[in-house]
Formats: structure tokens, sequence, C-alpha cells
């Protein structure tokens, strides 16, 4: 048996009707497969988007300057290998040779582990002699005053 979970976010009264309706038929089908459970909370105070933007201006400087394992990676390597130390994710052999990384993803990140996200490539970078570009520099400067 398969599980899912939907979730929507409402916003306004005007939102509420549309997703109360919708709630009501999809609970309606489940129900014929058994109990369903439905779930009211608030919002997680998920990463924003100038975090996001903070996070490619560091890891721009990251893939231009740090060498890793004798070649150097892209922005979206970097990102996975950060969020990979940061969330002890898995890495699993893929279907065809090779391996993948299983586990988070920093969309799902709240805004206080995605600024621990932004010190542990700060920490490396450090270690391994990045010199941080001007848009890269504020990220961590307002992050440091945040704190």
């Amino acid at each position: 048996m398969s599980s899912k979970e939907l979730t929507y976010q409402i916003a306004t009264l005007r939102d509420l009707g549309g997703v109360i309706q919708m709630a009501a038929r999809m609970a309606g089908r489940g129900l014929e497969a058994g109990p369903v459970e439905l779930v009211l909370r608030r919002p997680k105070n998920q990463r924003s988007l100038d975090q996001n933007r903070r996070l490619w201006a560091v890891l721009s400087d990251v893939s231009r300057q740090v060498e890793w394992y004798g070649r150097y990676l892209t922005k979206e390597a970097w990102k996975d290998i950060f969020s990979a130390a940061l969330e002890r994710q898995d890495v699993v052999p893929g279907l065809e040779g090779g391996f993948v990384m299983i586990g988070g993803r920093t969309s799902k990140m709240t805004k206080q582990r995605f600024a621990d996200l932004l010190t542990l490539i700060d920490a490396f970078g450090a270690e391994h002699g990045v010199q941080w570009s001007d848009p890269a520099l504020r990220v961590f400067d307002e992050y440091r005053e945040a704190a």
C-alpha cells in the first residue's frame, strides 16, 4: 500500500474554500482504502528566496576556486556536497553504476538549517583559502550580524 502526503498552503480566506473542497474529495476517495488522516498546522519557517540567492553567490566562489580530488565541480555539485555533509545524507549504488545521494533538499530546509548550511560553507571556504566575492562577503556579514 502506498502512502501519499499532500500539502496545500492557505494564505487567505479566498483560498480556504477550494482547499477544503479538494480535501473532502480526496479524503472521500482515500476512505475507500481505509482511514485517512487530515492535519492542520502552521507552515514551517522555510528558507527564503533571499537565502537561496545568497547560497548561489557563495557556491559560485567555491566552484571557481576549490579543486576537489583533482577537478573543479559545478555550483550544483557543491550544493549537493554541502547539503549531504549538513544533513548526513546517505549514498547508495546507482542503477547503472556510480552512486546516488539520497536525502533532504535545501528547498525543504528551515531558515535556521539553511543558515547552518551557509556557516558550514563559510568554514569550508576558510579552510580551503577561498577568496569570497563581494556578494558572498555580504551574505556572511549579514548572517554574522543576525546571530
